[in-house]
């Protein structure tokens, strides 16, 4: 009887082995989801939101895990005959879907001057840029009149009293008079409007009334110019906004002006410690206008086309490759000369559109006078092919035979935007 037993028993057990198998294979299977899931992810964030095919361009990507996956060449030839987007997929290995992006087809690259010309820039804040608050010392203690109405540094104050602030001395002028009255503030802060109620306090020390409050309403500095559009009188250059050094945010520009420049000097990079590019306004006439500081550069109108700029198409995107590659910048007095560097990595983040390029300098010249990219280069083209494909943005403090650049592509839309909104104003 127990011999029966055991024996029933036995059948019911499944052998070790398969046990062992199946485990194996739901483990593999658990492990193998979760690496396609997070190469996904990855994709979808590296991967670009939209791309344009011109006639040279094509849609491949620079990289080996993910690609798109278009329609047939005799549709794309028919959708660049229309100008019209379709969409295609970028996929994971050339199986897993990840997402669809919308196509933009032109029968040609857009041409512009590629530049590499030093300028500088006097920008007037639209409004005024809190950079600080301070106590007032009134009535025996002291108060922070700022703080109390809840503001903040970094917000950028447009109206004060009902009246329209873009100086200093405007908004001390209303805090003045107020007598102590509460003034109506309307301000913004991150993109959103909002108001406030400041009730100035009378300064025993200075004998006015003040709201605590240190305010700049402009700034002023230099970059690298990178493209003029010969067809539209646009340009672009820096490849990265220009922000207020005390918030770090992006400064509101009222108006502004590009100005010539000239080199004076050099403070050579160093591991730990960035360099830059010394100059100053060689004169007081403007060479353009501002009308837009974004994110990805400083873009408006010149007055006349640069000299001996060498016309060349931009590069789309999916066209830029890891390899070597050339800037075009003026480190002293002279012309702008090239000099070579190597683009390291190339990704289509488009949460880092500053930082889509990760470059290193390779030039021994270059090396030599500046140890690498430093202040002030901010916006020298990057050609590579005999195509302009991007702009230096940034330097490795820690590193600076490195940095990151911008696409070209994201420039010039940019400057197309602000060109169409100056014609619509």
């Amino acid at each position: 009887m127990k011999m029966e037993t055991e024996k029933a028993s036995s059948k019911k057990r499944k052998p070790p082995f398969l046990q062992r198998f199946f485990r194996w294979a739901a483990a593999a299977a658990a492990a193998f989801s979760l690496c396609i899931g997070v190469a996904g992810a990855a994709a979808w964030k590296l991967s670009p939101d939209s791309l344009t095919v011109t006639g040279e361009s094509g849609t491949q990507l620079q990289s080996q895990w993910y690609q798109v996956i278009s329609q047939p060449l005799g549709m794309e030839r028919q959708a660049s005959a229309t100008g019209n987007p379709r969409e295609a997929q970028i996929s994971l290995l050339g199986v897993v879907p990840v997402k669809s992006i919308p196509l933009e087809y032109s029968q040609e690259a857009p041409q512009v001057l590629v530049c590499g010309t030093p300028f500088g820039m006097k920008m007037e804040a639209e409004g005024v840029v809190v950079v600080g608050t301070a106590d007032i010392t009134g009535n025996g203690k002291s108060i922070n009149p700022a703080k109390e109405a809840g503001l903040e540094i970094g917000d950028v104050i447009y109206r004060a009293g009902g009246k329209e602030v873009s100086e200093n001395n405007e908004l001390a002028q209303i805090f003045e008079t107020s007598r102590g009255s509460p003034v109506t503030i309307e301000a913004e802060r991150s993109g959103q409007e909002f108001t406030a109620v400041l009730t100035p306090v009378f300064s025993e020390i200075d004998g006015l009334y003040k709201g605590g409050l240190w305010v700049r309403d402009s700034t002023a500095g230099i970059g690298t110019l990178t493209f003029y559009d010969p067809d539209t009188g646009t340009f672009g250059g820096l490849g990265h906004g220009v922000c207020d050094v005390d918030t770090q945010e992006l400064m509101p520009l009222g108006s502004g002006e590009i100005l010539p420049v000239s080199i004076s000097g050099i403070v050579k990079g160093q591991r730990g410690a960035a360099g830059e590019l010394q100059g100053y306004f060689s004169s007081d006439m403007a060479m353009g206008e501002m009308s837009a500081n974004t994110d990805t550069g400083v873009y408006g109108f010149l007055f006349q086309s640069p000299e001996d700029a060498q016309l060349l198409p931009i590069a789309m995107k999916q066209e830029v490759r890891a390899g070597e590659a050339q800037i075009l910048t003026t480190i002293d007095g002279g012309a702008p000369q090239y000099y070579d560097v190597e683009i390291e990595a190339v990704n289509y983040d488009e949460s880092q559109k500053t930082k889509n390029l990760c470059l290193r300098v390779t030039d021994p010249e270059l090396l030599k006078k500046t140890g690498g990219i430093v202040q002030g280069l901010s916006g020298s083209p990057i050609v590579q092919e005999g195509k302009l494909v991007g702009a230096v943005t940034h330097v490795l403090v820690n590193n600076p035979e490195k940095g990151y650049g911008i696409f070209a592509e994201t420039m010039w839309e940019c400057a197309q935007e602000e060109e169409i909104s100056a014609k619509a104003s």
